[in-house]
């Protein structure tokens, strides 16, 4: 496999939830390999500090838009105007998500259940549908998004987060073949434990911490530029022959 297979140089991407975490170790891993990035998020200021930080890589090769992700009207301004400041887009990464409860699935508040399946699917698709009439017109490109490893293990304490991510592995599947026409490939990642704030409450806990090791063959908590480097794989050229996966990555988690 040469180098240029994993470059993605005059590649566009998109990416949800940029700010901080995955979504932010995503963007920074697209621009080494030479693409340009438009991050999405609800906090202007995280966005504002995101991009100063990936501007050392460019200025003119990062922009922001305060989108939420749910929020079919913010996240189609966000796609305009990353077309009308790089001029199209190749890739759309689905990484925003939401758990504001650690309730038992009979025990949720529906509101709250509602709130995540909005965020963590509805938000996918919205921005799946405003990515595809983009690509469309460039012939093609690429949609990954964030699952994790709960959507394949039932996780105490994350039981509506795992539900939801469930239904986005099977719309990565329904996705990858309704545009397999259009040259669009649509594939996931599955994360396992990863050391961002969105799960500190699992590894700021010594006890805690230990007990979630004991569960991964690696024996240490991924890093955000673990997912990151199999998202930017995904994306690139070295999978072309890939779509409707969805990859775990975990430490071995699952298998363990």
């Amino acid at each position: 496999m040469s180098d240029s297979t994993t470059r993605l140089d005059g590649r566009v991407a998109v990416i949800s939830g940029g700010s901080r975490g995955i979504g932010l170790a995503t963007a920074r891993r697209f621009l080494e390999l030479g693409a340009s990035v438009l991050i999405t998020g609800r906090k202007q200021p995280d966005l504002e500090s995101a991009r100063d930080d990936l501007a050392t890589f460019g200025a003119e090769r990062v922009a922001i838009a305060s989108a939420h992700s749910a929020r079919e009207a913010e996240v189609s301004a966000a796609f305009d105007h990353a077309l009308g400041v790089f001029g199209h887009i190749d890739i759309v990464v689905n990484n925003a998500a939401t758990n504001p409860s650690m309730a038992p699935l009979v025990e949720i508040d529906l509101a709250v259940f509602d709130k995540i399946i909005e965020t963590n699917l509805r938000g996918y698709l919205i921005a799946a549908r405003e990515g595809v009439r983009r690509m469309r017109a460039s012939g093609g490109g690429a949609i990954i998004n964030v699952s994790t490893v709960g959507a394949y293990r039932v996780m105490r304490g994350l039981g509506a987060y795992g539900v939801s991510k469930a239904a986005v592995n099977m719309l990565t599947q329904t996705l990858a073949v309704e545009l397999a026409d259009a040259g669009i490939r649509v594939n996931g990642v599955a994360p396992g434990l990863v050391r961002t704030r969105f799960s500190e409450a699992l590894w700021t806990d010594a006890a805690m911490e230990k007990r979630m090791l004991r569960g991964i063959p690696l024996a240490r908590i991924a890093e955000p530029h673990d997912i990151a480097g199999a998202i930017a794989f995904l994306a690139s050229e070295a999978a072309a022959y890939v779509t409707g996966q969805t990859l775990i990555v975990d430490g071995g988690m699952v298998a363990g």
